[in-house]
Formats: C-alpha cells, structure tokens, sequence
C-alpha cells in the first residue's frame, strides 16, 4: 500500500529558478526512508509540502488518507502558561476527553442506572482502553525516560525551555501521539548519545513509514533502508542505507564519467573523419554527402553529461611546532555549583598527538570542562600546559563581537590581514562573490561555523579543541572538516554526538559520568564494547541463579503430591518476588539506568516463575 506518492512536483520561488523540478516518489506503507541533499536543495521545502503548511506550483501530492502524518520541525505554539507536562499530554486529547466523558457517566449512573447510561459507558470504556488510555502514565514516563525528559523538567513552563529542550518536548510529543507516518526533519539535533540510540531503537520497532532528513550518518545507517537524493530539484534513488549510498554514488559517477570519456572519444574521431572527408570531397560530391551525413549522425546522438562532483573546501589547520612530551596535565580538577558537583579529582595527562572524545549526556559538564582547562571558568585543582602548547577553540556556541559587520570585514578586523588574503581565505571556505558582504549576524548557525573555522585555521597552533563541531554542518561540510582534521598532527580533544565523527577520530576516550571522569584508552568500537559488558556483568551479578527443581519422581501418588505441594509453595514466592518489582518499577520511572536494569531483573524472574508453573502442570497431569 502507498503511503506517499508525489508526482511531478514543481516548486519555485523566483520565477525561472525552480527548487523542485519534477520531482517524483513513491513510499510505500512501513519504509524508512532517508532524504538527502545537500543545504538549500529543497528538503524541508518538501515537508512543509507533505504536511500542507506550504503550497506547491505544479504536480500531484497524495497522502493516505487513512493515515496520521506527524512532522518534527517547527515547534508547534501552546497557549501560555502551558508545562512540559501539558504538551506531553496534548498527545492525548482523544482519550483525555473520552476520560473526562466516562467520569461524568460515573456520576450521573450514581443517581441513574438506566440501560442506555450504561451501553454509553461501556462504549467508552471499551474505547478507551483499545486507545492506550489505561497505560498513558507508562508511556509516558517511557518516552521521557528515552529522550532524558527530567522529571523536574516536566513542571516547568514550555516557553521558558531552550531551543534543543523544545525540540526535544515536542519530539516526545509526536512520538506519543502515534502517528502513522513520521516525518523527521534533523530529529537527533540537541539529543545526547544515549537519546539518539534509544531513538534508533524506536524507529526501528516502529511499524508505521518514516522519512528522515539528517546529517547524522551513523544514525541513517542504522535506520534508512533506502535513500532518496534531491539533486537540482530531481531524486535520485538508491536502494539501501547511508554506507550504500555514498558507495553507489561513486559507482554511477564512474560509470558516467567513463561514458562520457568514450563518447568524446568517439566524437573527435568521427568530427576527424568528417574534416578529412570534406577536404577530399572538394571535388568530389559523393564523399562531402558522406562527411556531412556523417556529422547529422553526430549531432543526433544523445550525448551523456559530464558528471561534476560538488566544489569543497580546501583549507588545513595551521601548525605550530612542539616540543616535549606533555601537553597538558589536571591534577585533583573538580568544579561545582553550589551542592551539584560537575567532576571532582580529575587526574589526566594528555601527551603529543593523542586525539581524545569528551563523551557524556546532555547536562554533565562537557562543555564546563573544557572552559575549565582553558581558563574561561575557575575550578579547583591544577592545570598544567606545556611551554610551547597554542590551542585553538570552536566554541559550541558561536559569538561575535560584532554581527553587523559583514564577512569581509570581520576578517579584515580580526585577522589584521590584506583585502586579498581576506577574500582568498573566505574562498577556500566557499563564501565567494557577493555573500561575503552579508552581516555576520545574518548567518545560519553553520555558515557562522565555517566562518569562525576559516577564522581558526589560519592560526598556528599544536592543541585544537573543537566543541559539537559537526553541529549545524551538512554532510558535505563535515566531511571538508574530517579531511582538514586528518591532516593535523597536533594534539584534538572535541566533544561531540556525531558517533561517525568520533569513530573516525577518537583513540581515546573520557567519560564524563556521575561526577568523574572515566579514561579509556581505546577508540569508540572498543569503548562501546567495554560498556556493553560492564552492563551485562552488572545485570548477571544481580539476577539471582534460577532454583533448580529436583526431576519430578517418578514414585507414587505421595511423592507426587510433595512434589506438587512444594512447587505451589516456591510459585507463591516467586509471584510475590516478581510483585515486589512493580513498586520499584514505578519509583524508577524518572531513572533511565535504574529503569531499564529493573525491567531486566523483572524479566529473568518471570522466566523462573514460568518454568515452576510448567513444572507444576506436569506434576498435576
């Protein structure tokens, strides 16, 4: 069944410059599918189009009517005063009013026990339990504890979150709403490691259409069965995820390159042999028809493009020699806020050329952290640099003394540079003819990026320190600053969500977690790894062996009633043991750890009971 269909879309803005241009699709009924493009190609464009906030020019747009489409992109307005809680529970106005209705019911049956009250209430009952409404609590305190939804964060006001937080709230929101298709534009935007992969798991087992527009690669690995390019306002269809796309690109830009080489090739010999043939068929009629029926045949053939590839940046970072072998050291770093302890007795040596990732979750001080090691924050303790240690710093907020000015002018101010040097640097960075007279403060949040990078680079330094640098970036754009970082030899330290930016680059990993700072010194495949078995080491040590029954004897009817006696005996237990974790269930709710450990322990105890019931069946039989 076709969930989506567009056909022959045409979308335009300024008459003569179309965005989409005939684009075309089909989604089927359960498809992942990502939407790639590069910035500016017409993505959202798309969106907006599919969920009717933005009108089309040309073409056909069919969305199953039988389904509900959800967009996570623009924040949605609340009436004020409106809490986290109150959006969350937006999602379920449905069933709110079908509650609200059956407790009206309930009082009026109190003085009336007519029949038609009572097919009333039942009907509502019935269809308020087949909605989930009995199991709203639970979901929520899922979806929350997935997305790291606080619990104090949900009594507070919706207007007074940041941007991320919002995004997040509403994020959550759509997900309870249980939508048949999602639309999910830059979804794992403000969401730390641990959200993003519970997100994947989500998607994953949803069993409803998805079409998802991000830059995060490692996150469309994970959940795209097939891609779909907008490219010059046309798609481009490639049957699997993000690793098979960029291989199949490369494949087709060969393949279309090597065509067009050999038809050039055969172009200049035929227009060789039509410049002979005219020359010789000067007096001879029969040879210059030949030549000219010849060269009919060359403007005839349908002539294959030349394939181009997207213009990138050519830029590396500026170097600056060290010497020694120490770059920096923290001896007994700790930094609070009044009660609340961000890190405490941090004690780390970092030495020339390691590349290490500050990891952690949203609101453990990765960012702290490092305004710490570079003097912008007092913290207790001491660090160290060595004598020849520069380093530079992307900020993961972006600030400029001065947004009025334009490009140009920043780099003239802040670089003390040449009018020449100036544009030749903003041309590396593809800001080029008249955008590099736009105001600084006119930027999207990833020009601003690329333009404090090209700011950066120039610098000679030994220590690059890079917070979320892969933020606000397309993918083109992350790549340009994965090749500029290859090439530095200096000391990195970044801090980072882009799990595919940090496979790449980090041979050593902090933690950053419950106050320390735990060191690994391995890459993220390795790190990832040494988790997964902490947890099921942590999971094992807890969960209790499983009694072992004695094999059921195979004597008379007495031993058979011992036997039988003493299996209800240890099921009764064993029903109060699995009881017990209820209440703790519900108390951890707002624990996403704590949480998903109980649910584990849970599990393994309903096996033993099951296993004692099974036991208990065929002692009776």
């Amino acid at each position: 069944m076709i969930d989506i269909q567009v056909k022959n879309l045409t979308k335009f803005f300024v008459i003569g410059e179309n965005l989409l241009q005939d684009l075309s699709f089909e989604i089927q009924e359960g498809e992942k599918v990502a939407i790639l493009g590069r910035n500016g190609s017409g993505k959202t464009t798309l969106f907006n189009i599919l969920t009717g906030q933005m009108d089309y020019d040309e073409g056909e747009v069919f969305i199953n009517p039988h389904k509900r489409l959800g967009l996570i992109s623009q924040i949605p307005r609340f009436p004020a005063g409106y809490t986290v809680e109150n959006v969350l529970r937006s999602a379920f106005q449905e069933l709110t009013a079908a509650k609200r209705k059956m407790e009206e019911l309930e009082r009026q049956m109190a003085q009336d026990n007519s029949v038609e009250l009572l097919k009333e209430y039942d009907a509502l009952c019935n269809r308020f339990q087949a909605g989930g409404g009995y199991g709203m609590d639970v979901e929520v305190d899922k979806i929350c504890n997935g997305l790291g939804i606080l619990p104090d964060q949900r009594s507070q006001a919706f207007d007074s979150l940041s941007g991320g937080e919002k995004t997040r709230v509403n994020l959550a929101r759509l997900l309870l709403e249980k939508t048949d298709i999602l639309l999910l534009d830059e979804p794992t935007n403000h969401l730390d490691l641990r959200s993003v992969e519970w997100l994947e798991g989500y998607i994953n087992s949803f069993k409803g259409t998805v079409l998802a527009i991000s830059h995060d690669r490692y996150f469309l690995d994970r959940i795209a069965q097939r891609v779909i390019e907008i490219t010059d306002g046309h798609a481009e269809f490639y049957s699997g995820n993000y690793s098979f796309y960029i291989d199949e690109k490369q494949a087709r830009f060969n393949l279309q390159l090597k065509k067009y080489e050999q038809e050039q090739a055969k172009l200049k010999q035929l227009g060789y042999t039509v410049e002979r043939m005219k020359g010789w068929g000067i007096n001879n009629r029969t040879l210059y028809r030949r030549a000219m029926s010849i060269q009919h045949r060359m403007e005839r053939i349908e002539k294959t493009k030349r394939p181009t590839k997207e213009k990138t940046m050519k830029a590396t970072f500026g170097e600056k020699d060290f010497s020694g072998d120490v770059v920096f050291k923290m001896k007994n770093a700790s930094k609070s806020y009044g009660d609340r302890t961000l890190f405490s007795g941090v004690e780390l040596t970092v030495e020339g050329g390691e590349r290490i990732a500050l990891l952690g979750d949203n609101g453990t001080g990765k960012t702290t952290f490092i305004k710490c090691l570079l003097g912008e924050e007092d913290c207790e303790g001491k660090i160290q640099f060595g004598p020849t240690v520069k380093w530079g710093y992307l900020p993961q907020t972006i600030h400029f003394d001065h947004p009025e000015r334009s490009l140009y002018d920043t780099m003239l101010y802040e670089k003390n540079c040449t009018p020449q040097v100036a544009r030749d640097r903003l041309g590396a960075f593809l800001f080029q003819g008249e955008d590099v007279f736009k105001s600084v403060g006119t930027l999207s949040g990833g020009e601003q990026s690329r333009l404090r990078l090209c700011m950066l680079m120039d610098e000679k330094i030994n220590l690059l320190i890079l917070d979320e640098p892969t933020n606000h970036l397309d993918i083109a754009s992350r790549e340009w600053i994965e090749a500029a970082i290859e090439e530095f030899e200096g000391v990195l330290l970044f801090v980072s969500h882009d799990r595919y930016f940090i496979e790449k680059f980090a041979e050593r990993i902090w933690l950053l977690e419950d106050g320390t700072i735990r060191d690994f010194k391995c890459g993220y495949t390795k790190y990832r790894s040494i988790l997964e078995h902490e947890a099921a080491a942590k999971t094992a040590a807890v969960t209790p062996e499983p009694k072992k029954i004695k094999e059921k004897p195979k004597g008379g009817t007495k031993d058979t009633d011992k036997l039988i006696r003493r299996l209800e005996r240890e099921i009764e237990k064993q029903e109060a043991v699995v009881a017990g974790y209820d209440e703790k269930i519900e108390a951890a709710a707002a624990d996403y750890q704590e949480l998903t450990r109980l649910l584990s322990e849970k599990e393994e105890q309903d096996t033993i009971l099951l296993d004692l019931m099974t036991q208990w069946e065929e002692a009776q039989a």
